[in-house]
Parts: structure tokens; C-alpha cells; sequence
């Protein structure tokens, strides 16, 4: 899926669950956010094994099930 698609279905998700009015309530209130994500993502994981990283995978994937 592109970025394009992804934020369409993104989108229309949220349309189709809050409906037009909310869903731009919604969007005002998460804003784009500020700083540099990069920077902090690796200040966030530096310290996360791939081994703790592959258990949160699977206890994600299980929660889906």
C-alpha cells in the first residue's frame, strides 16, 4: 500500500466510524505534531533488543487472534 492509500483508507475509516463532523474534530486535535520523530525513535529504542522487539511482535499478533 503507498502513503496515498494508506492515508486514504486512513480516512475513510475514520469517516465511516465518526462520521464527516468528528473526524475533522479528530484530525484538528491530534495536529501533525512537532520535533524530529527520527531522532526521537532512537532515543526510544536504543536501549530494545531485537529480541524484545520481535516478543512485542508476536504479543501484538496474538492480541489480534
Amino acid at each position: 500500500m503507498t502513503p496515498i492509500e494508506l492515508r486514504n483508507k486512513g480516512y475513510q475509516v475514520l469517516v465511516e466510524n465518526l462520521g464527516q463532523i468528528n473526524t475533522i474534530r479528530f484530525l484538528q486535535q491530534i495536529g501533525w505534531g512537532n520535533g524530529d520523530y527520527t531522532q526521537e525513535r532512537e532515543q526510544r529504542l536504543k536501549s530494545v533488543t531485537r529480541d524484545e522487539f520481535l516478543q512485542d511482535i508476536q504479543r501484538i499478533r496474538n492480541r489480534q487472534k
